[in-house]
């Protein structure tokens, strides 16, 4: 198979010395390249991509899912060599950096990139899966059965008709929003049968992978997790540093950062899809007392509990379902 090294990033046509670009929904939405479905504040969606940029390395800085639908691509994602043939999927984690790609004369993809806000809210109790996958046992590459392909086939020629209607079209965002989760939960079962078929799995405990491992299965299991770093590493019968060493090594967040991130989810999940009060919320989540749950949704979302609730954003804007113009 004849490759050329190039990479499947963003170019700056004032700039064409080799360099690390930076893979964003903004640059993605900006760059003529690239030709996109669909694009909102959380999501992505790209039917393909006409040419590729001569740089050193790409910092993908969100989540991708990518079908390779003609030829085959391989290149070194955060240090391990991964290839992508025809019909089968690369699952990429967010902030990943890429380098020494090389790609067929006839390759193409449809990818989906997702910012960790919407990935935690479409997968919720699938995010261990999800995390186990990318962090644990490094599974970047699906293969998809004939019957997997006529399954997405299907999902994508209903989102090309969603693409077609006129953006005011009513709840056009919310339909295109449910197909891609759909076809997410689809993909985690196919990750989930892979697993069970396949023998790369790392469950030994005393391995740093192992501890990770059971870290974040406590976590997804806790109901209260707003909790210190010393907590969770106490029953898991290791060090605060240890457990952050291990975070950090596995996955580049530390553990205090992935608490964070639960959390945060967690307050958005119970604010946005329940009626609970905020003073319910703030008992359920573990939190002292309604005032410091106040003040820790406002460090974290940048307003307070009730313009979550409505769906607002710091800058004013409404969460989800935003399209990009």
């Amino acid at each position: 198979m004849d490759y050329r090294q190039i990479s499947l990033t963003l170019h700056s046509k004032s700039d064409h010395r080799m360099q690390q670009e930076e893979i964003t929904l903004q640059t993605l939405t900006t760059n003529e390249a690239v030709h996109v479905g669909y694009s909102d504040n959380d999501i992505v969606i790209v039917d393909s991509i006409q040419q590729f940029a001569l740089v050193s390395e790409a910092h993908v800085q969100m989540s991708a899912i990518a079908i390779c639908t003609s030829g085959r691509v391989q290149g070194q994602m955060n240090g391990q060599l991964i290839e992508v043939r025809q019909n089968q999927v690369a699952v990429i984690p967010a902030n990943v950096v890429i380098t020494d790609l090389m790609i067929s004369p006839d390759f193409n993809l449809k990818a989906l990139f997702f910012t960790n806000q919407i990935l935690q809210s479409f997968l919720r109790e699938k995010m261990s899966l999800w995390n186990e996958v990318m962090y644990v046992q490094r599974l970047h590459v699906i293969s998809l059965t004939d019957d997997d392909i006529r399954f997405y086939t299907y999902f994508y020629d209903m989102l090309s008709l969603c693409f077609e209607k006129d953006a005011d079209t009513p709840f056009r965002s919310d339909v295109i929003l449910s197909l891609v989760r759909s076809a997410m939960l689809g993909l985690c079962g196919a990750m989930k049968q892979q697993l069970s078929d396949g023998t790369r799995l790392l469950s030994d405990t005393k391995t740093s992978s192992g501890h990770f491992q059971r870290f974040l299965n406590l976590l997804h299991s806790s109901e209260v997790k707003h909790r210190t770093v010393e907590s969770y590493a106490n029953e898991l019968c290791i060090t605060p540093k240890y457990l952050s060493f291990v975070c950090k090594k596995q996955s580049g967040k530390t553990a205090n950062e992935w608490i964070t991130e639960q959390v945060m989810e967690d307050i958005r999940y119970y604010l946005k899809q329940t009626d609970y009060s905020v003073k319910q919320i703030c008992d359920l989540l573990g939190f002292p007392n309604s005032s410091f749950f106040g003040k820790y949704v406002k460090e974290h979302f940048g307003v307070t509990p009730m313009q979550l609730r409505q769906g607002l954003t710091k800058s004013g804007q409404f969460l989800f379902g935003t399209e990009c113009r």
